[in-house]
């Protein structure tokens, strides 16, 4: 059996998780709300304050699905709960972030400044005062996830000075360069 998918999902006292007809889940919390279709051979079930996935066989495509299939939930549930975060820095001489009330403002090196909306409003933006980093939060891991790489997509760092949006803790190569003089002659 998958080690992850064998493993039981526990479900907060706060934490609403309704499976409905062909595997349709609803998950409530105190953060919001999110609702997910799982492929209709994976057996989910809600006993004891658990939830726990079940798989019909053990074909190789039965395997796959039942390890995600547990994570995505796991992840909807923590999500309802604490929620997400991604932190992306802004790196580079006259770069920086700002909020244009719910919208997120960039200017990164462009003749004009990129703006970004939340696609949803279970997502929002912070900034920090100094406009050096930029924080995602939300319930839903993908969308957290995908707009912080749309958002790093504008101007990712380049490997000479650093200079660009990353994410927090990442590490950027740098590259040496040219030499200057004392070239062949």
């Amino acid at each position: 059996m998958s080690r992850i998918g064998r493993q039981p999902i526990p479900v907060p006292k706060n934490v609403t998780v309704e499976i409905g007809k062909g595997n349709y889940v609803k998950v409530k919390g105190p953060k919001g709300e999110l609702t997910r279709q799982f492929n209709h051979d994976m057996g989910l079930s809600q006993e004891n304050g658990e939830v726990l996935v079940t798989r019909p066989t053990d074909l190789r495509h039965h395997k796959a699905l039942h390890g995600l299939t547990r994570s995505l939930l796991a992840n909807m549930i923590t999500g309802v709960t604490t929620g997400f975060s991604r932190v992306i820095e802004v790196h580079g001489v006259g770069y920086r972030a700002q909020l244009q009330g719910k919208n997120l403002q960039l200017q990164v090196g462009k003749s004009h400044p990129v703006e970004y909306a939340p696609p949803t409003a279970t997502i929002n933006f912070e900034v920090s005062k100094d406009g050096r980093t930029i924080t995602i939060n939300g319930v839903d891991k993908e969308e957290v996830g995908q707009l912080a790489a749309v958002i790093r997509k504008e101007r990712p760092p380049e490997p000479y000075k650093g200079k660009g949006l990353r994410y927090q803790g990442e590490y950027v190569r740098q590259k040496a360069g040219k030499t200057g003089k004392g070239g062949k002659k």
